[in-house]
């Protein structure tokens, strides 16, 4: 092979890996979606909107899954003390998977005054593929335990998917991501948890890591290109 053609192959070569690590980005989707909840409370039917935002994070064969409330939901006669009122709720799996992935969280952290919206913290659980493909997360039932009682609120307005992921099944994955999730607060992740808010910074960062192979390749390309030029005067 002639220099001219190894130093094209070359260039080539790099090329493609650079174009092989941009096709390999995860591809995520998310978006704020108005939920309609109707809840069931020992005192009676109440309503509220709440705008919910679920967020997804690779952690290792699966995805860790957080799930945000914009506003309170419900409300209580009494004032409820810090650490009385313990959430929960599920997330419908939809496209390329089925069934429900249960999302937990801590305790409320402050007492709640009487009569006021209750916020919910954040939720989280894992998510272990079962299928590849596209799979859709739309907010599902909340439940609220407080004081002994049990109060679920169910959305009625049929909301769209707040994320929908681009996933590959995980080899020997079983149904644990799908139908219950961890219970431990979003914010203490776990070793293998990546340093990001969402999938699309692992897009950003693979297509950063694309374009820096681009950059390798035709330097050394241009590198050999003119070691060969001088290698030719000095003969």
């Amino acid at each position: 092979m002639s220099y001219r053609n190894r130093t094209a192959a070359l260039a080539s070569a790099a090329a493609l890996a650079g174009s092989a690590v941009l096709i390999a980005a995860p591809s995520a989707r998310a978006e704020v979606v108005d939920v309609n909840y109707q809840c069931k409370t020992p005192i009676g039917d109440k309503s509220a909107v709440s705008p919910i935002d679920i967020k997804g994070v690779k952690s290792g064969s699966g995805y860790r899954i957080t799930m945000s409330w914009q506003k309170g939901v419900s409300s209580s006669p009494v004032e409820l003390g810090k650490g009385a009122m313990t959430p929960s709720a599920t997330i419908a799996l939809g496209g390329a998977d089925s069934g429900t992935l249960t999302v937990t969280g801590p305790a409320n952290d402050a007492a709640i005054p009487a009569n006021t919206p209750i916020k919910i913290n954040d939720l989280s659980g894992t998510y272990t593929p079962k299928k590849s493909g596209e799979v859709t997360f739309t907010a599902g039932v909340l439940t609220i335990k407080a004081l002994g009682t049990t109060t679920t609120c169910t959305p009625t307005n049929d909301p769209g998917a707040s994320l929908t992921l681009d996933v590959t099944a995980a080899s020997g994955g079983g149904a644990t991501g799908s139908t219950q999730g961890g219970g431990s607060n979003p914010g203490s992740g776990s070793g293998d948890e990546l340093p990001q808010t969402g999938p699309e910074d692992s897009a950003v960062a693979l297509g950063t890591l694309g374009g820096t192979v681009l950059l390798a390749g035709a330097a050394g390309a241009l590198w050999l290109t003119r070691r060969h030029r001088t290698a030719r005067v000095r003969h």
